[in-house]
């Protein structure tokens, strides 16, 4: 039987039948790498030549406990993982070069180390002294954390067998090499062999495994996708490093809440947990100013208030810019296009800048209010009280719709000192607990009101 060959993107992990200098999937030049074919010898064959054991079946009313959990002690952590650590689990954690993965992956190798767990950091970019360096800078270089440096997978293995731990830590999955896999260290074939090997170990002998991922520019985490659908969890690592805030982000977890988020500040000192990130994220809020109004969100199950920022500017160019950060783009566009087509009110001409203040990046619909309210502040040159909330989402008819959790966003405005807040109508009514609610149906009837035109 002919060899079959096939060839896939180490950037995106999309396959093809023949080499291309370029992914026609994710674009990327000179990534395409040929993966080595699967096995055709017996053991591949028919499996009907041997039975197999019946698998146990229950149906859907049967009652299992809960998986038991180990709290670390850092309440962020825990919140994101869905109330600690659960056994057996296998968990990827992706973020950009330097935002502090390693950082924070050795601190909650020590915390959870400190509550019991038998406990391996095996680090394949770091010699065994360098993560010693940063444990002494961190003050935990007294945790019971047992270290290596290695990056072969079969010497990995071997060790975790023996010596049988409750936690292990890879960083990260793209330094492990397979030898029994024909291809580079790195390489979309190694990524999926190594990190099939290491999630099959935790199924099989209890212990959590925590893999360290790189990510690609896009913001994705590298290799073959098929590596998040093998774990129990992902988490992403999120932040600008021209701002203390980090963002723990979970987008996958099979035992908690999915788009949990947890909120950390680095210091000196490492990573430290922020317990209220609302007041963090408005603590360099100044005077009241054109442009800026304070949104109020929903991470997960927690209600964060942010401030939006806009600049609106003329444009010197043909061709007038849109730049965004922490928001999206094509959402932007959109809600230029409303307050244009909907509210008679034009952007041509203009370059506009808009801002999510804190490095954190907000993706819920409920944020189309507040930006359009910063948009036009911005444009007019009209500062919005200080002590007001926003949120709202637009339709494409300019009508406002009402959004989810009102009464946690209301309650956490209210927390932080604000008086007065502007929603959409509708929804369920819920309690102002003291708030001035100001409820408007459509986007024509806001600039109407809060601005005076319409």
């Amino acid at each position: 039987m002919a060899k079959t060959t096939s060839f896939s993107c180490t950037a995106c992990g999309a396959s093809f039948s023949k080499w291309s200098g370029r992914c026609d999937a994710c674009g990327e030049w000179n990534c395409i790498a040929e993966e080595a074919p699967l096995s055709t010898g017996p053991a591949s064959k028919s499996l009907g030549a041997k039975r197999g054991t019946p698998i146990t079946l229950s149906d859907l009313s049967s009652e299992e406990a809960p998986p038991p959990r180990t709290v670390s002690g850092l309440g962020e952590l825990d919140r994101v993982l869905g109330g600690g650590l659960v056994p057996a689990s296998a968990i990827l954690v992706g973020g950009d070069p330097g935002i502090g993965k390693s950082t924070l992956l050795l601190q909650a190798a020590a915390r959870f180390a400190q509550a019991g767990l038998k406990t391996i950091y095996v680090s394949g970019e770091e010699a065994s002294a360098q993560v010693r360096m940063r444990a002494g800078r961190l003050g935990l270089a007294e945790a019971p954390v047992k270290l290596a440096a290695a990056t072969s997978l079969r010497d990995i293995l071997t060790t975790l067998e023996a010596e049988a731990p409750d936690l292990v830590i890879i960083d990260s999955i793209q330094t492990v090499w397979a030898d029994h896999v024909d291809s580079a260290p790195g390489s979309v074939s190694q990524v999926r062999a190594a990190a099939h090997e290491l999630t099959s170990f935790a199924k099989r002998k209890g212990a959590s495994v925590v893999l360290v991922g790189h990510v690609t520019k896009e913001g994705q985490i590298a290799g073959p996708r098929v590596v998040e659908h093998m774990v129990d969890t992902v988490l992403y690592f999120e932040g600008e490093r021209g701002h203390q805030f980090r963002i723990l982000r979970s987008v996958k977890n099979r035992f908690g809440p999915a788009d949990e988020i947890g909120v950390f500040e680095m210091t000196g000192g490492g990573l430290a947990e922020v317990a209220n990130p609302s007041e963090l994220f408005l603590s360099g809020r100044g005077d009241p100013a054109p442009g800026s109004v304070v949104f109020a969100g929903i991470e997960g199950t927690r209600p964060v208030l942010v401030e939006m920022q806009a600049l609106v500017a003329p444009t010197p160019h043909s061709q007038p810019r849109r730049a965004v950060v922490g928001w999206d783009g094509g959402r932007l566009a959109m809600i230029l296009a409303v307050l244009e087509a909907r509210c008679g009110i034009p952007f041509a001409g203009l370059d506009v800048y808009l801002n999510v203040a804190g490095g954190i990046k907000i993706s819920e619909p409920a944020a189309d209010l507040a930006v359009a309210a910063a948009l036009l502040s911005a444009r007019e040159d009209t500062s919005l009280p200080a002590e007001t909330v926003i949120f709202g989402e637009i339709s494409l008819s300019g009508a406002l719709r009402p959004v989810g959790q009102m009464e946690n966003r209301l309650k956490e405005a209210r927390k932080l000192g604000f008086t007065s807040a502007i929603l959409p109508s509708g929804g369920k009514p819920g309690g102002s607990g003291g708030l001035a609610l100001t409820r408007m149906g459509d986007l024509t009837a806001f600039v109407g009101e809060v601005f005076g035109a319409g």
